[in-house]
């Protein structure tokens, strides 16, 4: 952009990497949250009143209500997330404001987390640290905090997205069998020999890791109940990365309580940063605090990514990353 146009006013709701703020200050007449609290939808149409853009992130609640105080000033909604289903998509549509995401350069980051948290649920991470920290242990010892390999059991990968295929290639490292369930099978090249279920139920059966890698939606809360946890086999192990609403805490607690479950591993959570306290007080859960795509690379990426979509937009171009399809491209005057 030229400096010598008047700036688009924007309003950041959360902090982003300090090389991202830096390019965004550069370019836009930029408010910020500066304290980095997770704000209201009141909060942020007061914040956001005047702005052409409001950069939010998973965090916050674009409601309709929040759309629609906003506009017709505010062109642009860009969210530091993959899913958006904190945003109220059909109000957006109505209201010709274009949302803008950022896929494909997290999926990495998150299939790493889903591993590690895979690997601690299996072999009692938690336990072990809590173990050493606590000067409780004794030295080693033959039956000590025995847990669960990998090599051999079999890993359904509920959601083979981009991400789910990279938890995949990593699975198969550690000597897994790879499932998965989608709505619809993946080309063969896509697959790289996985087992495809068209059941969710059928799926379930054979998952001696089942793996939540699915994009979050409405209609899939609650999806993972306790009729579906008692199709596990037993001793199964849960690893979530995509939604902590789409799991049943009440049912899940209890496998976990009653050893259902040999234990689970999650990164999300119902009603963040409020978990259910009971999580806390079970050994065989390993709690990850939402650090999916947490490297500094890949949150670089991702704001960059929403910066260059926005770049083009004001060119005149639509992005890839770019959900909807507002009737117009923004120029500047």
């Amino acid at each position: 952009m030229e400096p010598s146009v008047t700036k688009p006013k924007a309003f950041l709701c959360r902090r982003f990497t300090k090389n991202v703020e830096t390019a965004m200050r550069a370019r836009y007449d930029l408010r910020v949250n500066e304290n980095d609290s997770i704000l209201s939808p009141d909060q942020i149409i007061q914040n956001t009143q005047g702005c052409e853009i409001l950069f939010a992130s998973a965090t916050e609640r674009i409601t309709d209500h929040v759309l629609r105080e906003l506009a017709p000033t505010l062109r642009y909604v860009a969210t530091l997330s993959v899913g958006y289903d904190h945003i109220h998509m059909a109000a957006a549509q109505d209201l010709d404001i274009g949302i803008l995401h950022t896929p494909d350069v997290l999926s990495d980051a998150c299939a790493e987390i889903a591993m590690m948290l895979m690997l601690n649920a299996c072999r009692r991470g938690h336990e072990a640290d809590s173990m050493v920290r606590s000067g409780s242990w004794t030295g080693w010892s033959p039956t000590q905090l025995l847990g669960t390999g990998l090599k051999g059991k079999r890993v359904l990968v509920f959601g083979m997205g981009r991400i789910g295929r990279e938890i995949a290639v990593r699975a198969r490292a550690f000597g897994m069998e790879i499932h998965y369930h989608n709505r619809r099978p993946l080309s063969p090249e896509l697959a790289a020999n996985a087992t495809y279920h068209a059941n969710l139920d059928d799926a379930l059966k054979v998952a001696d890791v089942l793996v939540i890698a699915v994009p979050g939606a409405p209609q899939l809360k609650g999806i993972i109940n306790a009729q579906r946890l008692a199709l596990l086999p037993e001793r199964a192990v849960l690893v979530n990365i995509s939604r902590g609403e789409l799991v049943d805490d009440d049912a899940l607690i209890t496998a976990l309580a009653t050893g259902r479950l040999f234990a689970a591993g999650l990164d999300v959570f119902a009603n963040e940063p409020d978990i259910d306290p009971r999580y806390r007080e079970l050994d065989n859960v390993f709690l990850s605090p939402h650090l999916g795509s947490a490297t500094q690379e890949t949150r670089d990426a991702m704001g960059w990514l929403l910066i260059n979509g926005l770049d083009a937009l004001y060119q005149g171009t639509r992005p890839d990353n770019l959900l909807n399809n507002p009737s117009y491209l923004c120029t500047r005057p």
